[in-house]
């Protein structure tokens, strides 16, 4: 993405509030104004002191009176533009971030799943930021830097055209070192901040799995390869801000050129009898007034070379292909609760088929469980039903003929309850998680939810009951604790059909037959997904699937299957194949 597409969109973001950028540039246009009249008025003020003993007093009286109404002026303007710059700059940012975040919500789960999660933090969080910065001063430099130079210009033209082409003609040395300096920023802060957003989803990953990285004692090995990734950030940050310090350098040496020329030329013109001295002396002050804004543009190459790179980052979250869209009002209001899936072939690698020819016919109530060997893909299923990915080849209806890609996803995500094996809370009270999925659940609700589930009674012996927090992901509480509450989550939704991946494994025995028990219940008159590695957990399943390499290869109930003595019965009596040796 180049630059000038990448300012364009930043420009686009910027347009509903063009009318703050308008006043902005107004006052910007006055404050420089006003600014570059005051030395007009003190080169008048140096020509009426006459000579010795001969100074004209009442002229620089009104002379000084109308200098301090144009500073006044000038302030009260560069105020002005300050507050609309940055309104334009963090109502923006707003934008884009909002943006950012409404993205993540629409982009397929297909990359959610294949980007790091620290890297997709970095550009919503981290890259937003650097390019406000970027923005803040940006603009502002904007603004007042090209009406200084154009401003400066007429005013030394009205006074003396050749002096006014002598400086001219050496702003090409002036551009020449910005753009070389520009060029080297630009890079450098791109690959600075890539490494910025690699080592944010370093940190990310080895926060969320401490206990992994102590248990397998991976510490000097993680600090390791931290201070590798901070060595490269380190380097590029170094060399970008070489770049960038070259800047105040540079523009001075030109400053120090264009001031020596307006000298040197304006003395030879005032030895002619062609400028007075307070005119020399307003020459030389536009001099100055003229380089500053180069001076002060190169200095902020920093922020807006890292602004322009991570908005780059940005926008290429914000091109990111969309979920298809669902049909307009397409909503399944009520399930039957029958399920037909038809030839379904799905694969996360086009060059690795995953799922082939699938087929099956769940009816109403019905208890489907789905077992077999890891990477068979009885989650990928999952994800097909609930259509968090869409099949590559053939159809799941509802309803016995209604293709789930005619509904829209919310209407047939609704007609499921499912819990994890991974388990997933939010920052907020008890009380809050559990109603997750139904906000306006009443109390009583609640309560009857979490006793279904049974995890009223250690939330009773909590410090605030319902009330209390959890911690970030329910650090604060055991994972048996934590699945309770999913269950209880989707006790209270009352859903028309179920799919329990694992939904008790980190559930002692004897709460795992108490919560098997309330399952029991709510299954009833409810079509069930059930994925199960302990098998003994699925034996009053109405059917069993049995999955391997993406294909069912065994289909029945708990007894037809060890009767025929195929794939199930040898994982079955696997599991037991200890308690079995006599």
């Amino acid at each position: 993405m180049k630059k000038q597409s990448i300012i364009l969109r930043l420009l686009q973001f910027a347009r509903p509030h063009i009318g703050y950028l308008a006043v902005g540039l107004i006052s910007a246009m006055v404050s420089v104004g006003l600014m570059l009249y005051t030395p007009v008025l003190t080169g008048n003020a140096i020509d009426h002191i006459i000579a010795q003993g001969n100074v004209d007093f009442a002229a620089i009286g009104k002379i000084l009176i109308l200098l301090a109404v144009s500073i006044a002026l000038g302030s009260l303007f560069q105020w002005l533009l300050s507050y609309c710059t940055n309104i334009v700059t963090f109502q923006t940012i707003r934008d884009i971030r909002t943006a950012a975040f409404d993205k993540l919500n629409h982009v397929p789960l297909k990359y959610i799943d294949s980007n790091k999660h620290g890297q997709i933090i970095s550009r919503v969080v981290n890259d937003v930021e650097q390019i406000s910065d970027g923005l803040l001063h940006g603009f502002t430099q904007l603004f007042t830097g090209v009406v200084t130079i154009l401003g400066t210009i007429g005013f030394m033209a009205a006074i003396d055209l050749k002096i006014t082409l002598v400086v001219v003609l050496i702003t090409p040395l002036s551009m020449f070192v910005a753009s070389f300096i520009a060029k080297g920023c630009h890079n450098m802060f791109a690959e600075q901040s890539a490494t910025r957003g690699e080592m944010t989803a370093y940190v990310e990953e080895l926060v969320g799995n401490q206990k992994l990285v102590k248990t397998f004692c991976y510490e000097d090995r993680a600090q390791e390869h931290f201070e590798e990734i901070n060595n490269r950030l380190y380097t590029c940050g170094v060399k970008a801000q070489f770049y960038s310090a070259m800047a105040n350098p540079a523009t001075r040496f030109v400053n120090g050129v264009v001031y020596a020329a307006v000298g040197i030329t304006g003395a030879l013109s005032a030895i002619g009898g062609g400028l007075s001295v307070g005119q020399i002396s307003c020459f030389l002050t536009y001099a100055n007034q003229y380089t500053k804004p180069f001076n002060e543009i190169t200095n902020v190459i920093t922020e807006l070379q890292t602004a322009l790179a991570s908005a780059k980052r940005v926008f290429e979250l914000l091109d990111e292909e969309v979920e298809s869209p669902d049909t307009d009002n397409a909503v399944l209001t009520e399930s039957d609760g029958s399920v037909k899936i038809e030839h379904v072939h799905f694969s996360y690698d086009p060059a690795r088929t995953l799922i082939k020819d699938f087929n099956l016919t769940a009816h109403n109530g019905q208890r489907i469980a789905i077992v077999g060997p890891t990477g068979c893909g009885k989650t990928t299923l999952i994800n097909l039903l609930m259509r968090f990915y869409d099949v590559n080849k053939g159809r799941i209806c509802l309803n016995g003929d209604v293709d789930i890609r005619t509904i829209t996803r919310n209407s047939l995500r609704s007609q499921y309850g499912m819990v994890l094996q991974d388990t997933w809370l939010f920052s907020g009270t008890v009380r809050e998680n559990i109603a997750y999925g139904k906000p306006d659940a009443s109390d009583e609700e609640i309560v009857e939810a979490a006793k279904l589930a049974h995890a009223h009674s250690f939330i009773k012996r909590l410090p605030q009951g319902y009330d209390t927090p959890i911690a970030e992901d329910g650090g604060n509480i055991s994972q048996g604790q934590r699945q309770l509450l999913c269950i209880a989550r989707i006790m209270l939704t009352h859903p028309k059909m179920l799919i329990l991946d694992e939904a008790t494994s980190s559930i002692d025995t004897r709460t795992e037959i108490r919560i098997q028990k309330a399952f029991d219940a709510m299954m009833q008159n409810r079509t069930s997904f059930v994925v199960a590695h302990r098998l003994s957990t699925i034996r009053e399943a109405d059917v069993i699937l049995v999955m391997r390499d993406g294909e069912i290869v065994e289909q029945g109930s708990h007894r037809q299957l060890l009767k025929q003595n195929g794939f199930y019965a040898k994982l079955y009596y696997s599991q037991f194949e200890n308690s079995l040796e006599p």
